[in-house]
């Protein structure tokens, strides 16, 4: 089993669309039964609340299924339960080091790095630009995707 969370800032864009998109992934796959795919939250802004409204629309828009959910913080259990741990942004990766201490296995990375880029994913909370987060967001699960199936995950 090949346990994946996804980390964005509040838990209710990036990351459950990025939850939704991989599992959609996986499913199409055939692999449903070998992953295990979550996200959660860098901060505690919006937990408990459900993915925003738009996020929801695109991911409708685009044919990928998803279900209520709320937002939730990461936890130290998380991160020893997970194989990987991909986040949107810089300043995840800055929270997550105050919240969870070193990264000693090597499991969180920036997601667009399973596209091939060491960038970030623009928070459409801010730019209202679903569409290209969308975008990001399918190439870097499908890379991650070819990762998980290659084995080039840390500690695999």
């Amino acid at each position: 089993m090949t346990r994946i969370l996804f980390i964005c800032h509040g838990n209710i864009c990036r990351s459950p669309m990025a939850e939704f998109i991989m599992k959609d992934l996986v499913t199409k796959a055939g692999l449903a039964g070998q992953f295990d795919i979550a996200s959660a939250a860098a901060t505690t802004e919006e937990i408990g609340r459900d993915m925003y409204p738009p996020a929801k629309r695109k991911l409708r828009e685009k044919g990928v299924p998803f279900a209520p959910r709320v937002a939730r913080l990461i936890t130290p259990a998380d991160y020893a339960a997970a194989d990987v741990i991909p986040v949107m942004d810089r300043e995840n990766l800055r929270r997550l080091s105050r919240l969870l201490g070193p990264d000693r296995e090597g499991k969180i990375r920036l997601v667009m790095e399973y596209a091939g880029e060491r960038r970030e994913v623009a928070d459409p909370w801010y730019t209202g630009d679903f569409e290209t987060t969308y975008q990001d967001l399918l190439r870097a699960c499908t890379g991650l995707l070819a990762a998980c199936r290659e084995g080039r995950l840390p500690g695999k």
